[in-house]
C-alpha cells in the first residue's frame, strides 16, 4: 500500500507548496527537478532522498508509476537539489526492496508503515 492519489493530488496542491522550499536543505529530503516527456515543461518535485557511495536513493511513495518518475526514466537523469545544492543525477533505475535495505533505520520503519518497497536509485555525474 503506497499512498493514495488522493492524497498526491492534496499534497501537489497544498503540502508541496509549504514543504517545497525547506526540502532543498533538510537531511533526508531534496527536490527532483526534472522535464516533463510531452509538455516540456520543468517540474520540481519535494522527495526523500538519500545519499549513497555512487549516488542518491529515492524513496517512491507514490509507487514507481508517478509522473515524475516516469518523466526522470524517460530521460535517463535529472538534478537533485539537495542539501543547498544542485546535483545532476543519471542512470536511474527501479528497484523493489522489501527490507528497505538502502534506508536509515528510522525511515525504514516509517516505510514500512506505509508500504513502500519501491525505490529510484540514480548515479551522481562527476
Amino acid at each position: 500500500m503506497v499512498l493514495s492519489k488522493k492524497v498526491a493530488r492534496f499534497n501537489r496542491v497544498a503540502t508541496n507548496r509549504v514543504t517545497g522550499p525547506f526540502s532543498k536543505r533538510l537531511p533526508g529530503f531534496g527536490t527532483i527537478v526534472h522535464r516533463g516527456r510531452k509538455s516540456g515543461k520543468t517540474y520540481r518535485t519535494p522527495v526523500n532522498v538519500f545519499r549513497t557511495p555512487g549516488g542518491f536513493v529515492v524513496a517512491l511513495t507514490y509507487g514507481p508509476d508517478a509522473d515524475w518518475v516516469r518523466n526522470v526514466l524517460a530521460a535517463d537523469g535529472c538534478e537533485i537539489e539537495t542539501r543547498g545544492r544542485v546535483v545532476k543525477a543519471t542512470r536511474p533505475r527501479l528497484v523493489h526492496d522489501e527490507r528497505r535495505s538502502g534506508m536509515p533505520p528510522g525511515v525504514r520503519q516509517i516505510l514500512s508503515v506505509i508500504g513502500v518497497t519501491d525505490f529510484l536509485a540514480l548515479d551522481r555525474v562527476s
